[in-house]
């Protein structure tokens, strides 16, 4: 990145943008800068979010869907004229690899283009209705709307296209949203900003908000009529609790489990879980966490994922050869440090890694583990991988069904039964059959079970969620 200025970030509120009368330094976790200014938004701030969010939810509602889909692809186009600059900015303010995050940036374009064929796609149905004397001779169908004010909150590991995936699909279902931004990633959702400003989106339709106080508020306030929501389990089932009847979707936490039988492809596994492991410091909650492995093919899996590992590349997360930059900050790099000296003084053998410098933790493979241990049973949010043995594959399904997550899980297997067995037994949001539990596209219905989550992301499955059914009935 070639501009370092010190940036100021604004709230947009109304179409207009707002400065804050606080504001909070973000700093390079790598390198120690003052990235930029983030406003803290008050409620004064928040309420006039909302009250431009009801103010325009008629409007956009009533916009045309081809309208709605256009300022979508131009938003589409902007990103990819802007790339550069965006992952340079995440880069800067959260760590992320600079590959990674431009990764991000280019693949939203899927989210956005994706939505806005959506957007002129949604139908309702007809119900027949003479199957009963009552029915005969009516005619009813099922009508979709827009429900209105949508609160949503997003976290900072994939702070754009999450965003995208919160912003895209409530303005194609012609909904208005107000996004609180993560704190730690501030920079990058106001860069997003700046594009559907630019793109057209009209006033109202988009409100962003900044600062930790303002969420709580936001979630619980009734001017909103949809909770969107991504980030960890805790904080989610706070917003559950105070959304009241109110509809929610939640995409929360997992512990990346990933399935390796006697008779799977243990060099791809090795290869895929290592990278799916790792990849922005293994801070996803689809991360590869933990590997199972057959006990025939244990040690060589082992080796060879210890391998893979070894391979990459630690180092400053804005060179285009970095594999892994730092954790969002040096808090979130002590804690990781911590689980795994806890593991280790459990008997858990590091087999590489398990050091850290400032907000950077080496790539860390773990064997002995045991099922109680945080590594394993909690989600660990770090490039920590663990693997442990197994004989019967069953015991594995029963170990998945028990945890108190169910986001996504892989599984490496030729034997068609035992891939169904895994998909018929395993209780979780989705199984990954020859692949790990990282695996997600952006079309595809992605959330989880348990603790991992309620509804689903995916444009075409979110504009469901951000739109309520109406029935209506013809007498003659």
């Amino acid at each position: 990145m070639t501009d370092r200025q010190l940036t100021e970030l604004q709230m947009y509120i109304d179409g207009q943008w707002r400065r804050g009368t606080e504001t909070r330094r973000i700093v390079d976790p790598y390198r120690g800068e003052v990235v930029a200014t983030m406003p803290l938004s008050t409620r004064q701030d928040l309420d006039d979010a909302l009250d431009a969010a009801v103010k325009a939810k008629s409007a956009v509602a009533a916009m045309p869907a081809y309208e709605r889909a256009r300022i979508l692809r131009r938003a589409g186009e902007l990103i990819a004229e802007r790339a550069d600059v965006i992952a340079c900015a995440m880069s800067r303010e959260i760590g992320k690899a600079y590959k990674d995050a431009l990764a991000e940036i280019v693949r939203s374009q899927d989210t956005l283009n994706l939505s806005a064929e959506e957007a002129v796609r949604i139908e309702g149905e007809q119900v027949p209705l003479d199957s009963s004397p009552m029915g005969a001779g009516k005619i009813a169908f099922m009508l979709r709307f827009p429900v209105g004010v949508i609160a949503a909150i997003t976290p900072f590991n994939a702070p754009f296209n999450l965003a995208c995936h919160k912003i895209a699909p409530a303005f194609a279902a012609g909904n208005c949203t107000v996004l609180k931004a993560p704190p730690q990633a501030p920079y990058t959702v106001h860069l997003l900003t700046q594009i559907f400003a630019d793109a057209g989106m009209p006033a109202g339709a988009l409100a962003v908000l900044y600062g930790d106080s303002v969420g709580p508020l936001l979630v619980s306030d009734p001017r909103v009529d949809f909770v969107t929501f991504t980030g960890s389990s805790k904080v989610g089932e706070l917003i559950k609790q105070t959304s009241g009847l109110r509809r929610v979707a939640l995409e929360l936490g997992g512990t990346g489990a990933t399935i390796v039988c006697a008779d799977g492809d243990v060099e791809q596994a090795a290869a895929q879980c290592s990278r799916n492991s790792m990849r922005i410091g293994g801070q996803s909650c689809i991360s590869v966490q933990n590997v199972f492995v057959h006990s025939s093919r244990y040690e060589e899996m082992v080796a060879r994922l210890v391998e893979e590992v070894g391979k990459l590349r630690l180092g400053d997360p804005l060179d285009p050869d970095t594999d892994l930059g730092t954790l969002v900050d040096e808090a979130a790099a002590i804690r990781v440090e911590s689980w795994i000296r806890e593991a280790v003084s459990g008997g858990a053998q590091v087999l590489t890694g398990g050091t850290r410098e400032g907000a950077q933790v080496a790539p860390t493979v773990l064997t002995d583990v045991t099922p109680d241990m945080k590594v394993v049973c909690d989600e660990v949010f770090g490039p920590v991988v663990s693997v442990l043995p197994f004989d019967e594959v069953d015991t594995v399904f029963e170990m998945l069904n028990n945890s108190r997550f169910g986001l996504q899980c892989g599984i490496f297997t030729r034997s068609l039964p035992v891939a169904m067995q895994a998909v018929k037994r395993i209780r979780t949001g989705g199984v990954i059959v020859n692949g790990t539990s990282t695996w997600r596209t952006d079309q595809l219905a992605y959330g989880g079970v348990k603790d991992s989550g309620i509804g689903r992301e995916g444009p075409r499955y979110a504009i469901r969620d951000m739109t309520e059914e109406r029935l209506v009935v013809f007498n003659f």
